[in-house]
């Protein structure tokens, strides 16, 4: 029989697979008004999923945040399935099973020949082809995604990905079912990654490569984008508590099914460090130690204090030597106005994208007294700094002293194009962009959707805004040809915008 789509709500929701996805899917579900039927293959499962959930509400009804009846009520809605046929009075199924393309075919194969033609089947895959799991169907237009975050209850978004073949009545009806289970839609392509995993590709890897030059450790790194950028946690951090063996998996897969896309490149840092089984925090050890679980962080090391010096300030960018000018009066060091610096003078430069060495030699400067100054985000909480190779000790030492007077933290990096923080936070935008780019959502769905699935303080197209596009571009074109790497060439997306002077959330 051909599949008949129906404007009607779901009333009946089965779930298959009750780990903590198919736990947490299932409890959103009831919640939102919803019958229930749990299944699993692996004996008891099914009756040790009911009771988890059923405890979350008596422990929720204990707090007062429901009522008792309430608890009652969900935990009638909830049905325990012996076998698969149990789940023929299901209006949409979703599978939260293993990730693996076959065996999700043969499960949708399967229930096909037992729900009813109305019936749509959901997969909650994270990096599976919804198109190419619905191949196996007699009707892939009754197929879908139905993405959810670990975990489900809080991570407030669902990711809807329609197949080549979806129906578009399944489409709105899965949307109107997640946004009543609480969610944010962010309705999206089938595309690898779809849109939060495609999104999230920059902060680590960006992050792995600045650490392969040996530019600064982990512990610097993190806490430069945590101080500075205002991300929840660093990349290495996120990278231990997601564990490699997850995430490594993730940039490669993601990176060929792109076709080997220079944007995603992995590392081989992750490879060996894989091999050699430092996971992160379900092993004890990654990019920190784990003591009891509790990550050790490396001390900072302390900046020495040093006389002051004369302070010369290149004018390249006039907002950001108005800002460091303020700094230097306020630290009462001498402050020289002249074209051209003094022999003694302290040379501080304000780079975008460049190195301290090419800045210092573009502006005809003695690259021995040269240390350049991370302003993209000012100068709050957080302050990164680099000399050239040959900048003598005693300038990088009067720097640090210098930007450390007030008592905010000092980073000291190696040189290199970009900083820290202006390199990974071009990557996050341009990749953003891209996506746009290339239709896989909306502006604001893709910003959205980073914020809750991510945590980034803003999502790409909002951060590329408050940074300004033009300076996105400028730090991706000088990283470009420095490098000549292609996986700093702008997405069409961010230069027409910001040759337009245009907002990138601009569809």
């Amino acid at each position: 029989m051909a599949f008949e789509s129906t404007p009607f709500p779901f009333t009946t929701l089965g779930v298959v697979g009750t780990g903590a996805m198919g736990r947490g899917i299932a409890q959103l579900a009831a919640q939102a008004g919803l019958d229930v039927v749990l299944f699993d293959v692996q004996l008891g499962a099914v009756k040790e999923a009911k009771a988890f959930i059923e405890g979350l509400w008596e422990r929720s009804a204990e707090k007062q945040r429901i009522t008792f009846e309430k608890a009652q009520q969900y935990s009638n809605q909830l049905r325990e399935a012996n076998a698969l046929t149990e789940l023929a009075d299901c209006d949409i199924v979703v599978e939260a099973i293993v990730e693996k393309l076959e065996v999700k075919q043969g499960l949708f194969s399967e229930l096909e020949g037992i729900v009813s033609t109305q019936a749509v089947l959901a997969t909650n895959t994270s990096s599976l082809s919804v198109t190419a799991i619905a191949a196996a169907c007699q009707h892939p237009e009754r197929v879908i995604g139905f993405h959810f975050f670990n975990p489900v209850p809080l991570m407030k978004i669902v990711e809807v990905i329609p197949g080549l073949r979806t129906h578009s009545d399944v489409t709105h009806r899965v949307t109107a079912l997640g946004e009543a289970m609480g969610h944010f839609t962010a309705l999206t392509t089938d595309t690898p990654g779809f849109l939060v995993n495609h999104a999230g590709r920059a902060f680590g890897t960006e992050a792995l490569r600045i650490l392969g030059e040996s530019v600064t450790d982990p512990a610097t790194i993190d806490r430069i984008m945590v101080d500075q950028g205002g991300f929840r946690m660093g990349p290495f951090t996120l990278l231990d508590l997601t564990g490699l063996d997850v995430s490594h998996a993730v940039m490669e897969s993601i990176y060929h099914q792109f076709y080997e896309e220079p944007r995603f490149r992995p590392s081989p840092l992750t490879r060996q460090r894989l091999s050699a089984n430092l996971l992160g925090r379900k092993t004890g050890e990654g990019f920190y130690l784990y003591v009891d679980g509790q990550q050790q962080m490396p001390v900072e090391p302390e900046i020495a204090s040093v006389p002051a010096c004369p302070v010369w300030i290149s004018q390249d960018d006039p907002q950001s030597a108005k800002l460091l000018a303020e700094l230097v009066e306020s630290a009462g060091w001498t402050l020289e106005s002249g074209e051209k610096p003094s022999a003694e003078a302290l040379c501080l430069l304000t780079p975008f994208g460049e190195d301290a060495t090419g800045c210092a030699l573009r502006q005809g400067l003695d690259a021995r007294r040269c240390v350049a100054v991370d302003m993209l985000a000012g100068l709050e909480k957080r302050r990164s700094l680099m000399g050239t190779p040959i900048t003598q000790p005693e300038y990088v030492q009067a720097a640090a002293h210098l930007l450390h007077q007030d008592g905010t933290p000092v980073s000291t990096l190696s040189d290199s194009n970009g900083f820290v923080l202006q390199r990974i936070t071009a990557c996050i935008v341009n990749v953003g962009a891209e996506i746009a780019q290339q239709g896989v959502a909306d502006p604001a769905t893709i910003d959205r959707a980073v914020e809750l699935g991510l945590g980034y303080p803003f999502g790409p197209l909002k951060m590329g805004d408050h940074y300004g596009a033009a300076r996105i571009m400028t730090i991706l074109n000088n990283l470009l040809e420095a490098t000549g790497d292609p996986r700093y060439r702008p997405s069409p997306w961010l230069r027409r915008r910001a040759e337009l002077s245009m907002s990138l959330t601009a569809a």
